[in-house]
């Protein structure tokens, strides 16, 4: 097992880099993606990529949305040899400081996607903590079990190989619909997810890249693209579930 991390960045460079220069102290590489950023953030993200050592730079012309950048991230792994990889979001919100037990985790269960779910304090918007509940809740109905405690939260160690299978294969929600339709499409391929709990903040006046009404109708597609898969599925789901349940 050969692993490392994926930072998806689109208008958090400087954040980016403060967080690349915590990490490095694990000692594994880094992969920062550059999606589409402004000359100014290109310049600061080719800076920390040439004096953070074991950091590499993927860069991206154009804006793909957070999924799109963490796919390019993946691929960028797999030309490294690694075989799992933590995502992390750029803003800084998560606890880098699970960042150690995450690892140990994927590597005592290398079959198997490594989720945080978030803890929040006081600083969640509430539209957030609703969203959350209801995109879980239609996960749970388009993969038939309860196993999904969460499916926003973008701190999670994947493995590449199992993820790159499914995104060369299959149309996969490019922007903020990725992180819940690659967890039901990894569940579908009997990937199942491991979760733990991770401290989540909202930092004062940080940029969000979330559009209320563009990204909540992605998702609300997403979902019932998934939902007709859903039924081709079903039998393989319902045995599946049974098979959990007879364990």
């Amino acid at each position: 097992m050969k692993q490392g991390i994926v930072i998806p960045i689109y208008r958090h460079a400087i954040p980016a880099r403060l967080l690349a220069e915590k990490l490095v102290s694990f000692g594994i590489p880094i992969i920062l993606v550059d999606d589409g950023n402004d000359s100014e953030s290109k310049k600061c993200l080719e800076e920390c990529a040439a004096q953070i050592p074991g950091t590499f730079l993927v860069r991206l012309e154009k804006n793909l949305g957070k999924g799109g950048a963490v796919v390019k991230g993946l691929e960028k792994a797999a030309e490294l040899g690694l075989t799992h990889v933590l995502q992390i979001d750029a803003d800084g919100q998560h606890d880098i400081g699970m960042v150690p037990f995450f690892m140990e985790e994927s590597a005592k269960h290398p079959d198997n996607v490594i989720c945080g779910y978030p803890q929040f304090n006081e600083t969640a918007p509430k539209g957030r903590v609703i969203g959350r509940k209801i995109s879980c809740f239609w996960t749970v109905v388009v993969t038939f079990t309860k196993d999904f405690i969460d499916v926003l939260c973008g701190f999670r160690v994947y493995p590449v190989d199992a993820v790159l299978r499914i995104t060369k294969k299959s149309f996969i929600d490019k922007r903020m619909g990725f992180d819940p339709e690659i967890l039901v499409r990894l569940y579908w391929n009997r990937v199942f997810p491991v979760y733990h709990p991770i401290k989540v903040i909202y930092p004062e006046c940080g940029i969000s890249n979330f559009h209320m009404f563009r990204d909540n109708l992605r998702i609300s597609w997403m979902f019932t693209r998934l939902f007709f898969g859903m039924l081709i599925r079903l039998p393989l789901l319902v045995s599946m579930k049974r098979r959990k349940e007879n364990k």
